[in-house]
């Protein structure tokens, strides 16, 4: 079975690598052949997390790549599309380029409908505020990453919609503790992700702060803007550069992973991603309870949640002080991972989402 996948960005991209490319040597041992063709890739997305412009010559010879790629979609069975062909783009043009007879899985794991509905240009509300609900619409199936996803993609009148979470490939994580006893060593506070979600972080401070003075904690940043280190004064923080290749040993070094959110539109849209990264490394996870977090944490059982400042100094206080509890929500969810979240789960599901999707018109 032949699939082209019209991912968003080249594997340097965190949600193409997650969502679709990582399940690319599975999904060929279940017999689906696929054929990959990104948006923007990684010149493109280089410039981007240096805070660097990007060429609109380079931008309209990748929109002008991409619509090649569309027209050429009419060789497979199936379409795998990663949230929408072309970004700002209007839908009866991109509906155009699509091949006819062809049908298309659409996949989301962010809320990128608001990037229009929400926008704060009216121009951008009123040609484009729908735009994602028509390719919902007319997809043969709606792969989203949660619940409030999932919810938008009813609104629209899908046909058919799956729910996918985001997920890890469960053999590139071990379980380990960091080594030295509480007493002989600073416990690790650790957080993953990127230059635009480091925000999120800094405004735990006060709290940091605190439990440093307490309890000796220091806080590891993997994948956050090394200047970040200065804006939490005296607090020992460390920033790692992220790699794929060792953002795995990087967690193993993490006593408590967290997520701090604010409550948005566009934060319930996230699908818990450095949740089930903590988790694969069986490390006790602490989150905001916002979006899929409130699931993920309260179904397994693997975490606390935390809503305001006197609830992430208690909670991680609590941690802190007991090894024993923190072990034993680490292998909580470590066992969420392996039944729930992982490649190795949901590779199966995926691909016959995919074949099923392939049989409508």
């Amino acid at each position: 079975m032949k699939i082209i996948l019209f991912s968003k960005y080249s594997r340097l991209g965190a949600s193409t690598r997650l969502r679709s490319l990582q399940y690319i040597p599975f999904l060929k041992r279940l017999g689906i052949d696929i054929i990959s063709f990104p948006l923007f890739d990684e010149e493109y997305l280089s410039c981007l997390y240096a805070g660097k412009k990007r060429s609109p010559f380079l931008l309209a010879g990748l929109y002008k790549q991409r619509a090649r790629h569309l027209l050429q979609g009419k060789q497979a069975l199936l379409l795998w599309i990663e949230k929408e062909g072309l970004p700002y783009v209007p839908y009866w043009i991109e509906k155009r380029l699509m091949p006819k007879g062809v049908p298309y899985v659409i996949d989301y794991d962010d809320a990128v409908f608001h990037q229009y509905d929400l926008s704060p240009y009216w121009p951008i509300r009123i040609f484009l505020g729908r735009k994602i609900d028509k390719v919902m619409a007319n997809a043969a199936a709606v792969i989203c990453g949660n619940n409030y996803l999932a919810e938008r993609a009813l609104q629209a009148g899908a046909k058919c919609i799956e729910r996918v979470p985001t997920v890890v490939d469960a053999s590139r994580y071990s379980v380990s503790e960091p080594k030295g006893s509480d007493e002989e060593r600073s416990p690790v506070i650790g957080w993953i992700g990127s230059p635009s979600t480091q925000r999120y972080v800094l405004e735990l401070k006060p709290v940091l702060e605190a439990l440093h003075r307490e309890y000796g904690a220091r806080l590891v940043l993997v994948g956050a803007q090394p200047r970040l280190v200065s804006q939490f004064g005296d607090l020992p923080v460390e920033v790692l550069p992220w790699s794929e290749e060792t953002e795995a040993e990087a967690i193993a070094c993490f006593d408590i992973g967290i997520m701090p959110l604010f409550d948005g539109p566009w934060e319930r849209g996230k699908c818990g991603y450095k949740l089930i990264q903590y988790m694969a490394g069986g490390k006790p996870v602490v989150a905001s309870p916002v979006g899929v977090n409130v699931e993920i944490v309260q179904d397994w059982q693997c975490g606390r949640l935390a809503d305001d400042m006197g609830e992430w100094k208690q909670v991680l206080g609590e941690l802190l002080q007991d090894s024993a509890l923190r072990q034993s929500l680490g292998k909580r969810g470590r066992q969420a991972v392996e039944q729930h979240y992982s490649l190795q789960a949901q590779a199966p599901r995926l691909a016959n989402i995919l074949r099923s999707a392939a049989k409508r018109t």
